[in-house]
């Protein structure tokens, strides 16, 4: 078996939508995702409509790299999540972006299915 080394400065996919766009590397069995989201970003604006849905039905685990986004469940919990957060969001949650920094995230659960075409 050899080592795979890859990075997402060339990563295998790019999912893009209007402000934002997410980064896909495939892994050892796993897909690993890196969300790039810019100021004025939101969930239910800028992707919700290309999925007809008005919440994100995907489960997310990952860790925020920089910047700051709110995050509001379907049954009314908020929270904000910035660099150094750990984080697991269920499914049915809207977020978007808090103040004027891109917000950059890597996911280790749900990069797969994520606004997947």
């Amino acid at each position: 078996m050899k080592i795979d080394l890859k990075r997402f400065d060339s990563p295998d996919e790019v999912r893009r939508f209007e402000k934002g766009y997410f980064e896909i590397v495939r892994l050892g069995g796993l897909t690993l995702g890196r969300a790039t989201y810019e100021p004025g970003w939101k969930w239910s604006e800028h992707v919700g409509p290309d999925t007809d849905e008005t919440s994100c039905h995907v489960e997310h685990v990952g860790l925020v790299i920089s910047g700051k986004i709110a995050v509001a469940m379907d049954d009314g919990e908020e929270v904000i999540m910035q660099a150094g957060d750990a984080f697991h969001v269920p499914p049915g949650h809207d977020s978007w972006v808090m103040g004027d920094e891109p917000y950059v995230s890597l996911h280790f659960i749900g990069a797969d299915v994520f606004y997947a075409e």
